[in-house]
Parts: structure tokens; sequence; C-alpha cells
């Protein structure tokens, strides 16, 4: 899974953030999402999809990557 965000969607609502802080922060000046890391383990899939469907702006969305051996 990879994470991608539109810094120009965003509306800062800070629901990403609620749901997932360990992917997820906010600029101090104004609320904007800053991605924490693009490819989350597997134990925050979960909540990174529910981080997408709850965005207002549908400025956050995921990639499926395939496994790589």
């Amino acid at each position: 899974m990879k994470v991608i965000v539109d810094l120009n969607k965003c509306v800062a609502s800070g629901q990403c953030v609620l749901t997932v802080p360990e992917a997820f922060d906010q600029r101090e000046e104004d609320g904007i999402v800053v991605l924490l890391t693009e490819n989350p383990p597997e134990r925050l899939t979960d909540d990174v999809r529910q981080a997408v469907a709850l965005c207002p702006a549908q400025a956050i969305w995921v990639a499926e990557q395939e496994n790589r051996q």
C-alpha cells in the first residue's frame, strides 16, 4: 500500500490525524495534512483505509503495490 495525498485539496479537518496519528500529522501554521509515511506497516492498513473514507475533501487515497520478492 502506498498512501498519496493532495495538499491542494486538503481542508485541514484533521480526520486523518485522529484516525491514524502514526501515518498523518498536520502543519501547525494551517492544519494541512503531513504524510508521515508513504508505506505504512501492514498493521495500519485498515486504519489508513478508514482515514481515506473519512476525508471530507477526498485528498487522500491509496495505491496498491504488488509484493516483490
